[in-house]
């Protein structure tokens, strides 16, 4: 499994959001420059996010995009699913129930869900507010006398 180019951006623009809550509705602009991503590309991943109601938007003078909930409500499992389409490791485990003719008699299976079950379950566990955390205590550690 490989995440791609959308969705490590999704994760950085919406850590971006979630970073900059406190000034209301932010341009997708200013997140493009901060994270040094294209705004045309951001632009091909806000609908994925409107969809879903993660997103807030603000038309107009002052408009932008916001966070619908707190970054402790969106964990990293959820917005790689929803940019990315699954977290299978293995396309046999892309669908629910498992359709492969050779699933009976299959010894590599759960190897495969045994992976899939770790790689969900690590990923939800992560939230934006674990991310940002995380960033502000490594911004602390990082002084110099």
């Amino acid at each position: 499994m490989k995440i791609s180019t959308k969705g490590r951006y999704a994760l950085r623009m919406l850590l971006d959001l979630a970073e900059h809550q406190a000034c209301g509705f932010i341009a997708l602009k200013e997140i493009a420059e901060r994270q040094s991503i294209s705004k045309k590309y951001l632009e091909q991943i806000v609908p994925v996010f409107n969809k879903s109601n993660i997103l807030r938007t603000n038309r107009g003078f002052q408009g932008g995009y916001a966070l619908a909930g707190s970054p402790s409500q969106y964990t990293v499992g959820e917005i790689l699913r929803l940019t990315e389409g699954g977290l299978a490791p293995v396309a046999c485990l892309e669908q629910d129930p498992i359709v492969c003719e050779r699933k009976a008699d299959c010894a590599t299976l759960p190897v495969w869900q045994g992976l899939a079950r770790v790689i969900n379950e690590y990923l939800d566990s992560i939230t934006l507010q674990d991310l940002l955390d995380q960033q502000r205590e490594g911004y602390a550690n990082d002084y110099v006398i």
